[in-house]
């Protein structure tokens, strides 16, 4: 009787094409499931940390997609702050916007995940590279004199 084989640690080996991109779209779409508790990096942190050694292809989406995610986590932050700083009368205007940008950001997820199947990227749309801002880049932006 074989022993049942348990999987590859991360890093121990390149993934088939199928798997990565069943992890790829694991990325873009868990993100959703974490976002019912406000907390839609977790899920392409997850992927990034337990296979992003293993496969390029997976590194990629899943930076992709935390990048995307912490990107909207930074434009809330920016609402938010809007509507405390004019005492919730910025309310009236952002909760609309922010509803309307709930059906977007649900439709380009969802995007992105579609578009993994083929094994082919889509760009995500208000995205700011984050990860690709290192300190040289950064000072380039910020002159200090």
């Amino acid at each position: 009787m074989a022993q049942p084989t348990l999987p590859d640690p991360p890093g121990s080996g390149a993934l088939a094409p199928n798997e990565e991109r069943n992890w790829a779209m694991a990325a873009h779409i868990g993100s959703l499931v974490a976002a019912v508790i406000a907390m839609g990096f977790l899920a392409p942190l997850a992927v990034l940390l337990y296979m992003g050694g293993r496969s390029d292809f997976v590194r990629r989406h899943a930076i992709e997609s935390l990048n995307f995610q912490i990107t909207l986590l930074l434009y809330f932050a920016v609402a938010m702050a809007f509507i405390f700083v004019t005492f919730t009368l910025g309310a009236f205007v952002i909760l609309p916007v922010l509803g309307i940008a709930a059906i977007v950001v649900l439709i380009v997820i969802l995007l992105a995940t579609i578009g993994r199947l083929p094994g082919r990227g889509l760009p995500l749309p208000l995205d700011v590279p984050l990860h690709q801002v290192t300190p040289r880049r950064l000072s380039r932006l910020v002159r200090v004199t």
